[in-house]
């Protein structure tokens, strides 16, 4: 392995390292030695890759886009051919990765930006990009669902694609609340009955 391969490697279990444990313990909480310990590094390869933990952060945040971008694209939903059945096919497989403990399911751009709002307004700016750079991509299968169905109303494919991600991440925090993963699923449930309505068309899940 060469060296630039293995600077490569380090950086890259820092960066996972920091998604467990920030979603785990917080952004606050998180100690430079809780990531390095996670990742079995040392703090001198931290300090090689990342000047700080907010540097850290705003990496992870980036790291944390690339993965779930990845995760998104290739999920089932995108192979629905209508797009409001594309669009609750969406919300079932967010319904879907809420599995397991809470950091295994939790965003981690949701957790540190409700720590980090007022006091550290770039990494602020980094948690809100990725929040809205994902609510974008479901704006022209709602456009699209609209158009089809001869709709008009008073409410834009962008707030509504906004108001599902408020809802999922409104669902983390109630898990984060009750420690357990059942009232997020049924919150899910509540936004797919939600986008239900809106439609006037009633399905029952795939």
């Amino acid at each position: 392995m060469t060296a630039t391969a293995s600077r490569h490697e380090s950086k890259t279990k820092l960066l996972q390292a920091a998604l467990h444990v920030i979603r785990a313990k917080g952004y606050s909480a998180t100690r430079i030695e809780d990531i390095c310990e996670a990742a079995a590094l040392t703090k001198g390869s931290f300090f090689h890759h990342f000047d700080s933990k907010e540097a850290l952060a705003l990496a992870a945040a980036d790291y944390w886009n690339e993965i779930t971008g990845a995760l998104f694209a290739s999920a089932p939903y995108q192979r629905c051919a209508d797009p409001l059945d594309r669009l609750l096919a969406y919300v079932d497989f967010r319904k879907a990765l809420v599995a397991g403990e809470l950091p295994d399911f939790t965003c981690l751009v949701g957790t540190m930006v409700q720590e980090v709002y007022e006091t550290s307004p770039t990494l602020r700016e980094a948690c809100k990009d990725s929040i809205s750079g994902h609510a974008a991509t479901l704006i022209p299968t709602i456009e699209a669902a609209l158009s089809q169905r001869g709709m008009h109303p008073d409410w834009t494919a962008e707030s509504l694609a906004l108001y599902t991600q408020a809802s999922i991440q409104g669902a983390f925090i109630l898990a984060k609340a009750k420690h357990g993963a059942s009232m997020a699923a049924e919150c899910i449930d509540h936004l797919r009955r939600y986008i239900e309505l809106l439609f006037n068309q009633p399905r029952l899940p795939a």
